[in-house]
């Protein structure tokens, strides 16, 4: 998968790639302020002077602030789809979501990390707008979730009815969000006890991934 704000080269110009590469290098500038220094504090001029370029530049990319926000969602959704893609095809459901726990925060391309992640969630109950895109994103990831959820085992599913997929669905996103913000809250937190606590979760949401523990 190329990186987010990032589309596949082959097809596009040079002037396109350089838009992309520039957006790219103002979002993660933006995230670095945006955790840093919170959403308020984070000003224009200073993701500008992050991403070491002029303020003018930045609204060539973005109208406001706000646009950049709405553009570190778009690739947040870009990045949870393609882990719920992982998450149907892994072998092991309790290590694919330890590795996206384990992901790093530090990496400029993670627009998932959890520092960011408490930060827009503390903003989206400020902000009516970013709390609808918040909103539209979780409704996105819990439907290919429970789409994923519902299908039968041979269609590569679990065979929940399609409610009770749903209701498994949403159990999901609270796991992965309360781990988000476990992480935030104990970065050291030993990963042989959250190996257990995860795996007796998931064991407890959707049961034995082989076998016949769901029709």
């Amino acid at each position: 998968m190329s990186a987010p704000g990032v589309e596949n080269r082959g097809d596009l110009s040079k002037a396109e790639i350089r838009k992309q590469l520039q957006r790219k290098r103002i979002l993660a500038a933006a995230m670095y302020c945006f955790v840093k220094r919170g959403f308020h504090a984070a000003s224009m001029a200073t993701i500008a002077k992050t991403a070491k370029m002029s303020p003018g530049l930045i609204y060539r990319y973005f109208d406001n602030k706000n646009a950049i926000i709405f553009a570190i969602i778009a690739s947040q959704l870009e990045i949870a789809e393609s882990r719920v893609c992982a998450m149907r095809s892994a072998r092991d459901l309790n290590a694919a979501i330890i590795e996206y726990f384990m992901a790093d925060d530090n990496d400029p391309d993670n627009t998932a990390s959890a520092p960011l992640f408490l930060e827009m969630s503390a903003e989206s109950t400020r902000d009516p707008e970013i709390a609808r895109e918040i909103r539209r994103m979780d409704t996105a990831v819990r439907i290919e979730l429970a789409d994923w959820l519902s299908r039968s085992r041979d269609e590569g599913g679990l065979g929940f009815p399609v409610e009770v997929a749903r209701e498994r669905a949403l159990a999901l996103v609270l796991l992965v969000d309360g781990l988000k913000a476990r992480k935030a809250r104990e970065p050291g937190l030993d990963i042989s006890c959250l190996r257990n606590a995860v795996e007796t979760i998931i064991t407890a949401v959707i049961g034995p991934i082989e076998g016949d523990g769901v029709d």
